[in-house]
């Protein structure tokens, strides 16, 4: 079954990319296709190429793409190998890239899957089934120490310390809604009336077993020269680990040194970025946009 999803900032993201029917475009992250799929329509006789991890992700999207046209490929593969791999298929240069670094919302709905505390499921939260590591073997078999570090460098979690302790004390721990509980009877009633604890924990366990901070890194050093001209980068991000990574690379490469504007010749940029956010419209209509932020960068020269 092909599973709904509403694809965040859909209509910023087709503007800002400005698609070109004979363009080559490169969608990191096909999800269920909620982008791909818009990309696509406007692509007569270029070439649209996605990634994922997902194997169920490509087969849907699959499904979903093929009733548009056969201009597109899909690689499963994470898409820090993305220049790797274009490299394969004979792509060196392409006119845009997007990037949505959401989880799908039939990965959080599908129990089996492991990504929802909502849900009393396994903690698996592997986005490629054919990875070894699962959430449930980082709680049950890294140190206090370890989980504590990637519960702070991921999420920024509160009482982490605690947690991860706690955590050790009570292995093994196996399912979402034994970890549910175990937050509830560590934290502070005070703590747990603000906001729930879960939401930050899982997020950090999610982005370890998935390596995805890094990810983001590996990418971002192959960015650049995959770029054409005038073409443009698109990330959508959702929390401020990801979005921090981005905002920085975007930075530095915008930066220039005021002094290069008092020498007699003009420095041309080579780089400009701006930053767009969801419509009240879409915030009312898809609470899952009320975190996004959409990052864009074009290359000038």
């Amino acid at each position: 079954m092909i599973n709904s999803h509403i694809p965040v900032l859909l209509n910023e993201v087709l503007e800002e990319l400005d698609i070109k029917k004979d363009g080559i475009y490169v969608d990191l992250t096909l999800g269920r296709a909620g982008h791909s799929k818009e990309i696509l329509k406007k692509i007569t006789t270029g070439k649209l190429i996605s990634f994922d991890k997902d194997q169920e992700a490509i087969n849907e999207s699959n499904q979903i793409l093929k009733q548009i046209n056969n201009n597109y490929i899909l690689i499963k593969s994470d898409f820090r190998f993305a220049k790797a791999k274009l490299a394969e298929i004979g792509i060196t240069k392409v006119d845009g890239i997007l990037a949505d670094f959401g989880v799908s919302s039939p990965q959080l709905d599908n129990a089996n899957r492991g990504f929802s505390y909502s849900q009393d499921c396994d903690l698996d939260m592997r986005m490629d089934q054919d990875n070894h590591l699962k959430a449930s073997d980082i709680i049950n078999t890294y140190s206090s120490n370890e989980i504590e570090r990637i519960l702070i460098e991921n999420a920024d979690v509160k009482f982490a310390n605690q947690i991860a302790k706690a955590i050790c004390e009570n292995r093994p721990i196996n399912t979402s809604f034994e970890l549910n509980e175990l937050l509830k009877q560590t934290l502070p009633a005070k703590i747990l009336r603000e906001k729930n604890p879960s939401k930050a924990v899982f997020q950090a366990l999610r982005i370890a077993v998935n390596d995805e901070l890094n990810a983001i890194k590996d990418f971002l050093e192959d960015a650049c020269s995959l770029l054409k001209p005038s073409s443009k980068m698109l990330f959508i991000t959702f929390h401020s680990k990801e979005d921090v990574i981005i905002k920085k690379f975007f930075q530095n490469l915008v930066y220039q040194d005021p002094k290069l504007n008092k020498l007699p010749i003009q420095i041309k940029r080579e780089w400009k970025q701006k930053i767009i956010f969801p419509s009240e419209t879409e915030t009312q209509e898809n609470k899952r946009s009320r975190s996004a932020k959409l990052r864009v960068i074009t290359r000038l020269e």
